[in-house]
């Protein structure tokens, strides 16, 4: 937006390159308030919006009790970031939220499993939906993007739609990414998220960008009526002597370390310091990897190989996912238990094709690296199993949530943890998100 003359307003700055006031897009809908409010005459010349005819947008969609309140809520002031569990529907009130406005939508998503979910469930208001990524440039008055589309583009695209839509909206607060948010002048602004806060705290620059959490509701509060009744069990087995002797050898590396240049680990922040330290330090380099050494050690030990092998007997009858941080114990656990196995390096049919027939029942159980924690439309499971993974309440969340729908089974999520290792700290810190 640019300002010509003496007038003053909020949020414009001076820019020297072209000798005038300028406020970023997001600020928008604040600087035509505060004309209105203040009596000011103005021409609004922001936006060339695609091309919209009158959509009459309109579907067979109809919403569960806690979806209407979320969007009631966010219709209050039609900005905001809706927090609900995984599986809990936010795809359909967000495009609940498209069909109200009747406007031009802009929807931002991480990945391009989930622009082609969109696209699909947009199907519903019979109007073509354009998609704008790598793959395709369509501008459509429903159109899906990728956060990284959107990224590079978002200078020509801001005012091209009236409301924006950020899915996992967690991705949006990254230094790269809220420009998307900054740029985009559109006045109707929603977030989506299954898991509002970040480890850095940059969550808190929602409040500015879209206008902050307006809306949540907890896994516990749905269970039982929308989601299925779960429980949570953690599994502590012990490292083999082997195991254990090479784990204390690398631990004791780390700590020497530590002790010689008097850091302490109060957080993910000191631990930052060390990596940081040992591009120019050789003994910080090998205190990492000795660190990195042990936590792989506890990940991966065989105790928890012999821990699956007496759950999956036991849940035989169930439909399992089992997830791993490395891929290396995924294709190891695939070979052991004759399981179907994705991770990034499956490609996107084969991977299709494992999920529908697990889907279809001809699969009763797969495993899985962190691919399947966010983006994929995965069907029902009623039974996961932890072997590994970081310290993330979001990763936890959205693992818990893959076993979650409302199939009639009661789910339970194991967590197998090594006895006497840092991992212990990393499943109490993951699971605080629930407890």
């Amino acid at each position: 937006m640019v300002l010509d003359g003496e007038v003053s307003v909020p949020h414009f700055q001076w820019d020297e390159r072209s000798g005038r006031k300028r406020a970023l897009g997001f600020r928008y809908r604040d600087v035509v308030d505060y004309l209105r409010n203040s009596g000011i005459d103005f021409r609004d010349r922001v936006f060339d919006l695609v091309a919209c005819p009158d959509l009459s947008l309109d579907s067979d969609m109809d919403l569960r009790s806690y979806q209407v309140e979320a969007l009631e809520s966010w219709f209050s002031n039609r900005r905001g970031v809706l927090v609900l569990p995984t599986g809990s529907g936010k795809t359909f009130i967000g495009l609940k939220a498209i069909e109200r406005l009747n406007t031009s939508s802009f929807i931002v998503v991480p990945t391009l499993d989930l622009v082609d979910q969109w696209i699909s469930k947009a199907d519903k208001f019979n109007v073509e939906v354009g998609e704008f990524t790598g793959r395709k440039k369509d501008l459509c008055p429903i159109t899906v993007s990728t956060y990284d589309s959107a990224y590079n583009s978002a200078g020509r695209l801001g005012n091209r739609f009236k409301f924006v839509v950020f899915d996992e909206v967690h991705h949006l607060p990254s230094e790269g990414y809220q420009h998307i948010a900054e740029f985009f002048a559109s006045p109707y602004r929603l977030g989506l998220t299954a898991t509002y806060e970040r480890e850095d705290g940059r969550h808190e620059k929602l409040t500015e960008l879209l206008g902050g959490k307006s809306y949540e509701i907890e896994t516990d509060e749905l269970a039982g009526d929308y989601l299925s009744k779960y429980s949570i069990e953690r599994i502590k087995v012990d490292l083999t002597p082997e195991e254990k002797d090479r784990y204390e050898e690398n631990v004791e590396v780390f700590r020497d370390y530590l002790k010689k240049t008097n850091i302490r680990m109060r957080g993910a922040s000191d631990f930052k310091k060390v990596v940081m330290r040992s591009g120019n330090d050789p003994e910080a380099w090998k205190a990492v990897r000795s660190r990195n050494k042990a936590r792989k050690i506890a990940y991966n030990s065989s105790s928890k190989l012999d821990e699956l092998s007496n759950l999956l007997g036991r849940h035989k009858d169930d439909r399992v996912i089992v997830f791993t941080r490395y891929n290396e114990l995924v294709y190891r656990i695939s070979k052991r238990f004759l399981l179907p196995a994705i991770t990034h390096k499956t490609n996107k049919s084969e991977r299709k094709e494992i999920l529908n027939r697990f889907r279809d029942g001809e699969y009763s159980g797969l495993v899985s690296s962190q691919v399947l924690d966010e983006g994929l439309d995965v069907p029902d499971a009623n039974i996961g199993i932890i072997l590994s993974g970081t310290g993330s309440s979001r990763e936890y969340l959205q693992r818990l949530g893959r076993i979650l729908r409302p199939s009639g089974k009661k789910a339970r999520l194991y967590e197998i943890v090594s006895s006497g290792t840092g991992e212990l700290r990393t499943s109490s810190r993951r699971r605080s998100s629930v407890n």
